[in-house]
């Protein structure tokens, strides 16, 4: 652990090493004669400095006329098995939308982010209200986990902030490595979780098909009672399907998760009437610091003293310590980060995460794109000020989303009770997600090349004077 922190340490003074002598070097000023090998060097540390910062916008959009033709028929294909599949992983499918946009639409990669996000919202809104009407598999609650939901999605709103600015500042360059290092650790971990998850559903029918030869009759599908960690035994509800959609909300958690996404919503109206950079646009960024803050730990006081739990987990809920609660800030924020840095779903970090908790595959599934639900709208609404997306392409991939949204997750619900296999959920995860890596890895590696062959800038952007 300690060789981690040194190393981690070692790369942060050289960042800081290398960023101090750009800096230094922008502010030179050669006054007089110098000796040639000063100037080669202060010459090469300029370059160095101009490649890697500039102090202009060089961002300009590419957007291309909406007209019928083969490139929106195969995007819109694309889309629509993209949006199925990542609604039932919970990821959203950002990975497959923004390089379908990118390669075959013809839009430039932040505005294929930004539309990206638009069309995560729309598959969020459409599973949502497909997942209100079914019950947890095992236990008589809402398949949404509230709690959960309110622990992590203030956090991951804060994140989402963040992470638009930083799609702002950041070079493709830094993005796709980011990309590539996150969702290949992420898949693998997901992958080894269903892996696990298999074996455990594979030991449960087992000892069910034992019983039944016994006693005769017809096996039916028993899901893992509480999570992947619990013990095989328990029986499952006889129906998924909840009595009543509106007796699934829990309108007080909702009504604090609908504060948190106004509350919000207010600031960024707000801060687009400022000017970037000045006071007023700091302070009313750092505001939304003690929104997030305060309902994430107003939920943690109550799951560490007891008075509220993650149900969710059945008879393996218990009080949560505060480093805990920490760690699930961290990771909200870090999953809100990637979304709106990379225009994907926080699902891609959230997925993998729940799953490590002992959440269900279902439920983990729908906690996650419950909680996207209210950051990708956000997202959409800040990228929409920012005027990142013509609103006509915007308008049609989200009414794709919605409907693949909800024809993939009736149909994998359909196969999970057919095969007995939750794990179905967490296996459709890790494909997204390595599918994601592999197609924006891949186009950001191809975009590298493409702008070193061509001598093109590669550095930040000044947020202070970007214009959309």
């Amino acid at each position: 652990m300690g060789r981690k922190w040194h190393a981690v340490a070692a790369l942060a003074v050289a960042f800081a090493a290398a960023a101090a002598a750009v800096a230094a070097d922008r502010g030179l000023s050669l006054v007089g004669a110098a000796v040639a090998p000063e100037e080669e060097e202060i010459g090469l540390l300029r370059k160095i400095a101009n490649l890697m910062w500039n102090s202009g916008n060089t961002y300009q959009h590419v957007w291309p006329p909406m007209k019928f033709g083969w490139r929106i028929v195969l995007g819109t294909l694309i889309g629509f098995f993209g949006a199925a599949f990542g609604s039932v992983g919970g990821v959203g499918g950002g990975g497959i939308f923004v390089p379908m946009l990118t390669l075959i639409i013809g839009f430039d990669p932040k505005s294929s982010t930004a539309i990206s996000k638009c069309m995560i919202m729309g598959a969020a809104v459409s599973t949502v209200y497909y997942n209100l009407k079914l019950k947890h598999p095992t236990l008589d609650m809402p398949m949404i986990d509230y709690d959960l939901a309110l622990l992590i999605q203030p956090m991951l709103m804060l994140g989402i902030s963040i992470g638009v600015i930083f799609n702002v500042i950041f070079p493709d360059w830094l993005v796709t490595v980011l990309l590539i290092v996150l969702f290949l650790g992420t898949s693998t971990k997901a992958f080894l979780k269903g892996i696990e998850t298999w074996k455990k559903e594979t030991i449960i029918q087992r000892e069910a098909a034992k019983r039944l030869e016994t006693a005769g009759g017809e096996a039916e599908y028993a899901p893992l009672p509480t999570g992947p960690d619990a013990a095989a035994g328990t029986k499952a509800l006889t129906s998924d399907e909840a009595a009543s959609m509106m007796d699934n909300i829990q309108w007080k958690e909702f009504g604090l998760l609908s504060f948190v996404w106004v509350a919000f919503l207010v600031l960024q109206v707000t801060k687009n009437y400022t000017s970037t950079c000045s006071t007023w646009y700091w302070v009313l960024n750092l505001l939304q610091v003690p929104v997030s803050v305060g309902v994430t730990m107003y939920e943690g006081l109550g799951l560490m003293s007891g008075k509220r739990v993650l149900s969710s987990k059945g008879s393996e809920q218990s009080t949560l310590k505060l480093y805990q609660i920490f760690i699930y800030g961290f990771f909200g924020i870090a999953a809100g980060l990637v979304g709106g840095l990379l225009g994907l779903g926080g699902g891609f970090v959230m997925g993998p995460l729940f799953l490590e908790l002992g959440i269900p595959p279902q439920v983990s599934s729908a906690t996650a794109t419950f909680a996207m639900m209210f950051s990708s709208s956000m997202s959409v609404v800040e990228y929409y000020l920012l005027n990142r997306f013509p609103v006509p392409y915007a308008v049609f991939f989200v009414v794709v989303a919605f409907f693949a949204a909800i024809i993939g997750q009736h149909i994998v619900r359909k196969l999970v009770n057919w095969l007995g296999r939750a794990s179905l959920i967490i296996f459709i995860l890790a494909f997204m997600i390595f599918v994601s890596a592999l197609s924006l890895g891949g186009v950001g590696i191809s975009n590298m090349v493409n702008k070193i062959a061509h001598h093109e800038y590669m550095g930040f952007e000044n947020l202070c004077k970007y214009e959309a």
